[in-house]
């Protein structure tokens, strides 16, 4: 019991800020504070949309931002992650916001919290990099969708429909504008999109998505347009942490929920993290620390209201194009976003609600990397079906259901090219000393196969039905060594062909067994036949002697003369 809570213990401790994080910060800390001012501005908007688009509110965004941005950078594993409200979280909240409430999202974000660092002290980070490409880009590119269609109702003016389908809502809003057009939010949700896709391409170190909502609010408050809505009011600061939200009779009902939402957290902050690496030089994150750090931000965020958060990538993106080195950018960026909340509340409020819905439709399309869209299309037939199946099924799901179908097609086709690989030919008996005659007269009654490859169960069946199907002969030899790797079913198989082979009259030899198929073979009970026959021999000119002595002495071939052995082939024939 001890040991158990030594080694449990040792590995929370690894998880936890060391000096190499101090020493990050020394660095250039001068550098991160200008980053993470930068990276600031940048989220202030985006967390105002998501906490409107969530259901809970802007305020509810801004907490998540500070509190779970905040202690994500301090425990999270890497230097460069920033962490927050995201679309692809709203995603999965606005259904869960319907169904539960406020509290039921509460909830569900502790739990998810709680999940996220038992992965990381059971150390599940590593598993991140077994999702295939395909998979990502689908899973992207169907959020993308879900974030443009959410802000629909806000851009086009009109109060939100009841539903928790995208579609249906997007739907329902479109019907309710032709009924009572407002211009008014259409124009400033277009603008504000407009500003911030063509300023990237301008000047893309300027933060144009914080100018077109301030130009966008300056114009609302000063031309008095009642049809640009605004935020409303926000709290002068962060509530008191409270528990209150938590009932635990709902915990069983929430459990799925919150399996869905740590899912969705550990994928996206890991992808994050994985982009950082990838955009930078002798960076790399701790994938456990990583899980860590977004599980301690998901346990605190709900107690001040905030919504489930994760690493963030476009915010991410930005910390790294602006030269951040260490967490104290990413730190700054919170410690910003609370200075907003305490001193700028009121500033907050006005800004339009179209205006917010217009930086969500620029973000929406600046996920969408249209360039990756086409290789990962063009590299096979099987990576675009995958790709077209992840994102129809985020789009028309849920975003969990979509990275579990898309792994479960991936996986299915791999297995499928794997299965392809494998080989059963007949190959030609070595014809040793022979004659001409005499190797002749073996090959009339001896066939040689060699396996190559995997036999496993999605392969097994096909060897089956090509060996059970041999013509007339009096023995079988099956070269086995280079068969790459073997499971139970095809063990199974194996017994199954050589058992039906024997009832017809046909003897099987089998050469070349590797000392890892011998006990998948032997669980099976194929080896034991095998070897208690004698009829198991370490090569194949092995074999083919004892199949000429077993025709031999069946009187099939008269006595014919023993070949001097021959070495030099016999690794090959193996």
């Amino acid at each position: 019991m001890t040991s158990a809570f030594g080694r449990a213990w040792a590995r929370i401790m690894v998880l936890l800020p060391n000096r190499s994080d101090l020493a990050e910060i020394r660095r250039d800390p001068r550098r991160d504070l200008l980053a993470g001012l930068t990276v600031a501005i940048v989220a202030l908007p985006l967390a105002l949309g998501f906490g409107v688009s969530s259901g809970l509110g802007a305020e509810a965004g801004l907490a998540t931002a500070v509190v779970a941005g905040a202690l994500a950078a301090v425990f999270g594993g890497s230097n460069l992650q920033v962490s927050g409200p995201t679309g692809a979280m709203t995603v999965v909240l606005v259904p869960i916001v319907g169904e539960y409430g406020p509290g039921g999202v509460l909830t569900v974000g502790l739990m998810a919290g709680v999940l996220l660092v038992g992965l990381a002290v059971l150390r599940a980070g590593k598993y991140m990099q077994y999702v295939p490409a395909p998979v990502v880009e689908g899973f992207t590119l169907g959020i993308a969708c879900v974030i443009g269609l959410q802000q629909i109702p806000n851009a086009l003016g009109v109060p939100k429909p009841e539903g928790d389908r995208v579609l249906v809502v997007t739907w329902r809003a479109v019907e309710e504008f032709a009924k009572a057009p407002n211009w008014t939010a259409v124009g400033f949700a277009v603008a504000v999109a407009a500003i911030m896709l063509l300023g990237a391409r301008w000047r893309p170190t300027v933060p144009f998505s914080i100018v077109a909502v301030i130009a966008a609010t300056i114009v609302a408050q000063l031309a008095h347009l009642d049809a640009a809505k605004p935020i409303g009011d926000l709290p002068a600061g962060l509530p008191v942490p409270s528990l209150s939200f938590l009932d635990l009779g709902s915990v069983g009902t929430l459990l799925a929920p919150a399996v869905a939402v740590a899912a969705l957290a550990a994928l996206e902050s890991l992808l994050s993290a994985s982009v950082a690496d990838g955009m930078t030089v002798g960076q790399k994150h701790d994938p456990d620390r990583e899980l860590f750090g977004q599980g301690l931000a998901n346990v605190a965020a709900p107690l001040f209201g905030g919504v489930p958060a994760t690493g963030a990538i476009a915010r991410t993106a930005v910390n790294v194009r602006t030269g951040a080195g260490s967490r104290l950018a990413s730190l700054t960026h919170a410690a910003v976003l609370a200075v907003i909340v305490f001193a700028a509340a009121p500033l907050v409020s006005r800004i339009p609600l179209a205006a917010l819905a217009g930086v969500l439709l620029a973000t929406a399309i600046r996920m969408v990397e249209v360039g990756s869209l086409k290789a990962m299309a063009k590299a096979t037939r099987s990576d675009a079906l995958i790709l077209v199946l992840t994102a129809v099924a985020t789009l028309a799901l849920d975003l969990v259901y979509a990275v579990i179908i898309g792994l479960v097609v991936a996986g299915a086709l791999a297995l499928r090219a794997v299965a392809k690989q494998a080989r059963f030919d007949q190959v030609p008996l070595d014809r040793g000393d022979h004659s001409a005659e005499e190797h002749a007269l073996l090959a009339e009654h001896i066939v040689a196969y060699r396996i190559d490859g995997p036999l496993f169960f999605a392969a097994a069946h096909r060897f089956l039905l090509e060996l059970t199907e041999v013509a007339d002969v009096r023995v079988v030899i099956l070269r086995m060594s280079r068969i790459s790797t073997m499971d139970a079913t095809g063990a199974l198989v194996l017994k199954d062909a050589v058992e039906k082979l024997h009832r017809r009259g046909i003897v099987v030899l089998v050469s070349g067994i590797r000392p890892g198929q011998r006990q998948v073979l032997d669980s099976v009970g194929a080896l034991e036949s095998l070897s208690a026959e004698g009829r198991e021999y370490a090569s194949t000119p092995d074999a083919i002697r004892a199949a000429r002595d077993h025709l031999e002495c069946s009187g099939v071939l008269p006595v014919l003369p023993v070949p001097n052995p021959r070495t030099p082939s016999e690794e090959a024939l193996r």
